[in-house]
């Protein structure tokens, strides 16, 4: 089903970023970064590039067209990799993409443990050949009232789910990110317990809409946006798609997730998008597009569920989402 924009008028074709264009623009965006990696004296950028060749990874990922894609603008691929959370390198939105050059992407295994008939560890290889590859242009909506447009590249979660056979037992699914303070300068702070823990209940985890996620724009995860694998689960904010996964498990409990667990009267274990139920410090009413809506222009009103409610509201029936937000 194509997933179209439910407000406001269609962009015209001229709006959406062709493709020769944006890897056009990565091409230049990667003369620059090694322009500034050699010229720099701060081993903060020239270290990076060194870790990068010795992390020797396919650049670019074959994948195809997705009937889930939303047919809006896409966010600038420089905003998609430069303005981000991930709080594992620190909290200021250019920080990820400042400091994460330290991280080691390969080899990394995810495991794949708790109920489930076949738990087991999967290399970043055998999750890049699990499943058909496909491109999906998804909303993204940040808790703090920012959203994008991504074109992820990943395949549904379930195909993970097939290979490991949950047991009829699971209810939910807890996924781990690494925290390894060698790596990830953020780790020094307290803002949260390491390491970074969200879950999902098992028909969320099960949903087409929830994709694992290993690239974005035509190529494998920059590190600032989660390298090498994540989850990406477009109905809810942004800090439910946990972020460089290591462990993935399959319990019958809800698992105590790290916001949740931090300020649970300001981030429920659902998370899901909705303008009606503010953040307890601001409204979750309007948002800004990053790369189209400077800070003097309009807001736009957010969707519920972030225009996904067609296809997710069904999982919610007869839930209060003001209680269980």
């Amino acid at each position: 089903m194509l997933l179209r924009t439910r407000s406001g008028v269609e962009p015209l074709p001229s709006e959406i970023t062709p493709r020769p264009l944006y890897e056009s623009r990565r091409a230049v965006l990667r003369a620059a970064a090694a322009g500034v990696a050699f010229w720099s004296t701060g081993a903060a950028y020239a270290a990076p590039a060194v870790r990068a060749a010795a992390d020797a990874a396919p650049a670019k990922l074959q994948a195809r067209p997705s009937s889930y894609s939303t047919m809006e603008r896409q966010t600038p691929y420089k905003d998609v990799t430069g303005y981000n959370n991930f709080y594992e390198f620190g909290t200021d939105k250019e920080d990820p993409a400042r400091f994460s050059g330290s991280l080691h992407v390969r080899p990394w295994t995810v495991s794949v443990e708790g109920l489930v008939a076949r738990p087991r560890q999967f290399g970043i290889d055998e999750l890049l050949g699990l499943a058909p590859l496909e491109e999906r242009i998804y909303r993204m909506r940040c808790v703090e009232g920012w959203s994008m447009v991504i074109p992820w590249i990943g395949y549904p979660f379930a195909e993970l789910m097939k290979r490991v056979e949950p047991t009829a037992g699971a209810k939910y699914v807890e996924y781990v990110t690494l925290a390894d303070p060698a790596q990830m300068s953020g780790l020094r702070s307290g803002v949260l317990a390491w390491p970074y823990v969200e879950g999902l209940r098992i028909d969320e985890a099960a949903h087409p809409l929830t994709l694992l996620t290993l690239g974005l724009y035509g190529e494998v995860l920059p590190r600032q946006n989660g390298a090498p694998v994540r989850m990406v689960v477009p109905w809810k904010y942004g800090f439910k798609s946990g972020k460089s996964l290591v462990r993935i498990r399959f319990t019958d409990r809800q698992p105590v997730t790290s916001w949740n667990r931090a300020a649970p009267q300001e981030y429920g274990f659902y998370s899901n998008v909705n303008p009606e139920v503010s953040h307890p410090r601001w409204s979750q009413a309007t948002e800004r597009r990053i790369g189209e809506d400077g800070f003097l222009q309009r807001k736009r009103p957010t969707l519920k569920f972030n225009g996904y409610g067609e296809q997710v509201a069904s999982l919610y029936a007869g839930m209060d989402l003001h209680k269980a937000f």
